[in-house]
């Protein structure tokens, strides 16, 4: 495993953002299991993946790693394991443009929490796109509500904000390896989904669909996101994963002919907008401090 740490952090992005937008295309493969039994199992197969992973990256070094993540690991875990579950119940309630389009707002929710919890300054430009961004989401909600997907919209709103308090974990622990917490958001998923399942016992076609969302579209792009991440600078990871935003329509849209309202592209593109200026906006931003 230790040759996808020479591959370039930019390349490693984009190739996690590719995997990471086939979830909602594979989400509506599924033939007859439930939320539940889907969470179960994507989780087994991203949790066994991510086992195979740590322990070829760090051999007998793999278990004190996990141990290390401390309570930090584990609440980034809980997050993880919430965003997991709000992002399968709403691709099943509404559009997979929605749920994208919303999750891209990560970076916003970001800025919030971290004036919020670490006291950092919100500039002029900051607030705008704060307000450009919540314009979009409200334009999506309002263009959902005679389509009966305004719940699933509400519920892919935890996705980002879970993802951003992961974020906001992992700057304010300098030293929290994300990977742990990916291990303990799949394992917090495989207990719940075990328990909430009347049974996990799904069709062999359902598995298969299981196995391809929890090992190629979840874990392999979480891994790229990750190594990736470390190399590439944190402005260009939020462009980058924009990709994700794009592709993951068009998959649905070429291959089951989902077309989502006007408004959601109208409020998406509000959104990538509000987005865009912010990643610019911190970049030049960075650039005065380094001057």
């Amino acid at each position: 495993m230790k040759f996808i740490y020479q591959i370039p952090g930019y390349l490693l992005i984009l190739i996690g953002a590719f995997f990471l937008s086939w979830g909602g295309l594979l989400v509506r493969e599924f033939d007859g299991a439930d939320i539940w039994q889907i969470l179960f199992w994507r989780a087994f197969f991203f949790t066994i993946t991510l086992i195979i992973f740590i322990y070829c990256t760090y051999k007998d070094k793999a278990i004190s790693v996990i141990k290390k993540s401390g309570l930090p690991g584990i609440l980034g875990g809980f997050a993880m394991s919430l965003g997991f579950i709000a992002y399968i119940v709403s691709m099943t309630q509404t559009t997979v443009a929605n749920v994208l389009f919303i999750i891209s707002t990560q970076t916003i929710w970001l800025a919030i929490f971290g004036y919020l919890f670490l006291k950092e300054k919100i500039s002029l430009k900051t607030l705008f796109s704060i307000i450009l961004a919540m314009i979009g989401i409200v334009v999506m909600i309002r263009g959902s509500l005679g389509t009966g997907s305004l719940f699933g919209n509400f519920v892919a709103l935890f996705v980002p904000i879970n993802f951003a308090f992961l974020i906001l974990l992992i700057r304010k622990f300098a030293k929290l390896d994300l990977v742990p917490a990916l291990f303990y958001g799949g394992t917090i998923i495989i207990v719940v989904g075990f328990f909430m399942s009347k049974t996990i016992i799904i069709t062999p076609h359902d598995l298969l669909i299981s196995f391809v969302l929890g090992t190629f579209q979840h874990a392999c792009g979480f891994i790229c996101i990750v190594v990736g991440a470390r190399t590439t600078p944190a402005i260009t990871v939020g462009l980058l994963m924009l990709t994700e935003t794009l592709l993951g329509p068009f998959w649905v849209w070429l291959f089951q002919n989902e077309i989502p309202p006007m408004s959601v592209f109208i409020g998406g593109g509000i959104i990538i907008a509000a987005v865009i200026f912010k990643t610019l906006e911190q970049k030049r931003s960075e650039k005065q401090l380094i001057t």
